[in-house]
Parts: structure tokens; sequence; C-alpha cells
């Protein structure tokens, strides 16, 4: 019996009494790395379903949060449920990702937007083409290092997925020009596309690229041994938004091309030539500064 004055204690609440679904799915739990929610479901069966609720309902999963060795039986477990997924980041899997493990995620998850599979090396053409054919909705695509795709599954995605704008296929050294042209003709939303490091692309593709994609921020041609200045003009004169331009390695390349692009800004990763960098100096100071370029 309480006495005159005597404060009732309050009962002390638990997490799992909030709202599961309105308050600690959204609110709370989304705010924790995944490898700490995968050591929540240890503590007990309540909070072992709590974090199966979630993971349905994940909109991004990033495997670099897990660890940098992610189980394959873990990645299986972890999103079997989940049909909701937006973002999906899987480049450190490189050493058991097979299209066993990714074709059913791929499968289910129709609202993916972003994908990165840099360097997942053991996957086959049939993973692009299940993106192509799954995720119509996909904006930004990584397949940097993926030496699996081929012209047929780029063809693919090129005629299912129209709305990319983003594209790295560094390294992917069987794609050639008539693949790139068939992708810059279906996909001329493009703002960021990488072909670096692929001896294969040449002039023809970069030209295409550059009548069909207007919208172009970003085009790395790092290493494309046969871009030469005739593709580089052409592209200053289409892609008036282009921000920057790679063509470190690209030989066949010259100041006298990229002077364009570099007058009207463009990040440019070659060094403007000593001998026009002084000339400019001299323009803009009124002098020519003495440098002793001796050795």
């Amino acid at each position: 019996m309480e006495t005159p004055g005597e404060t009732r204690p309050c009962p002390r609440g638990h997490l799992l009494d909030l709202p599961w679904e309105d308050i600690l799915v959204p609110h709370i739990l989304c705010h924790l790395p995944l490898r700490q929610l995968l050591s929540l479901q240890r503590v007990s069966k309540s909070f072992q379903t709590l974090i199966q609720l979630y993971l349905a309902n994940m909109r991004c999963f990033d495997s670099s949060q897990v660890g940098p060795h992610l189980p394959k039986a873990a990645f299986c477990n972890l999103l079997k449920d989940n049909e909701v997924l937006q973002q999906l980041a899987l480049q450190n899997c490189s050493d058991w990702l097979t299209d066993k493990e990714l074709l059913p995620v791929i499968g289910q998850n129709h609202h993916l937007q972003e994908i990165q599979l840099s360097s997942c090396l053991q996957l086959s053409r049939h993973a692009l083409v299940a993106i192509s054919l799954s995720c119509p909705q996909v904006r930004c695509l990584s397949l940097a290092h993926c030496e699996w795709v081929d012209s047929l599954s780029l063809r693919s995605l090129a005629d299912h997925c129209k709305g990319l704008e983003s594209l790295d296929l560094t390294a992917c050294r069987q794609l050639k020009d008539e693949a790139i042209c068939y992708l810059a003709q279906k996909c001329s939303r493009l703002k960021s596309l990488s072909l670096a490091v692929n001896a294969n692309v040449g002039d023809t593709a970069v030209e295409e690229i550059a009548k069909c994609c207007p919208e172009l921020e970003h085009l790395d041609l790092t290493g494309c041994l046969r871009v030469k200045n005739e593709s580089i003009r052409v592209l200053a004169e289409y892609c008036t938004k282009l921000r920057s331009l790679k063509v470190k390695h690209c030989h066949k390349v010259a100041e006298s091309s990229l002077s364009i692009l570099r007058g009207r800004g463009v990040e440019l990763d070659v060094e403007l030539p000593l001998q026009r960098a002084l000339v400019l100096l001299q323009d803009g100071v009124g002098f020519a500064p003495f440098i002793n370029l001796q050795i």
C-alpha cells in the first residue's frame, strides 16, 4: 500500500516493446552497421525475428559493411526474403560470388537502381542478362574488370535499361566499337561512362557516344590506344555538358584536340605541354618567367 507522497516507480521498458515496423525498422535499425545487426540476432529469438524483418525490408545492401570475408551461405541467407532492394554493392565478393548466388537476388528485386559488381570475376554473361531483364530501373551499374561482359549481354542491357546514367566498363576487353555504338544509341541518358583499359575501343565508338549522349559529363578513355584526335574533336563539338575526360596513355591524342576542351574548363588528366603552358602564363602575367631547364 502506497504511503502519501511516495513516488511509484515506472516500469522499465524494453527496446522490443516499441512498434517494430513503425519505429524500430525504419528509424532505429537503419542507423546501425550491418555487422552489428547480425550480432544482435544472437541475443534472443525475438531479436532474431526483428533482424530478419529488417533484412527483408532493407533497401541497400553493401557487402563491405559485413566485413572483408562475407561467407557465401551468409549472403544467401541475408537476402533470401528481400524483394525491395534499391542498391546492391558486392565489390569484395569476387572469391566466391557466382551466378548461382547472384541470380536469385537479382530475379526477385525488380526495383534495383544501383548495382556494383566490380571485379566479380566468377560471374558470367548470364548475370548481366538477368540484370537487363529483371532490373529495368537500374541507373548506375559498375562492371569494372568483369571480362565476362560480352557484346550480346551488353546489347541486352542496352535494350532493356535505357535509363542508364552511369556505366563502368573498365577492362571489359571483349567489347568492341560495334557493341559500344549500340549502347550509345539505346542509352542516350548516359552521364558517366568508363571504357578504360580496352584497346579495342577506337574513334568509331567515341564519335557515336558523342553524337548520341548529349547529357554526358564524365568519360574515361584511359589506355584506349586506338582513340585519336578526330574523335576527341567530335566529342568537344557534341558533348557541351562534358566536365571531365580521362585520356592518359591514349598516345594518339594530342593537345591540338584537347585544347578545345581545356579552354572550356573540362577537367583533363593529362598535363598541358610545358611550352604551351609558358605561352599561356606569359599572356596572363605579361612576361615570360625564367625557368632553368638544364639537366
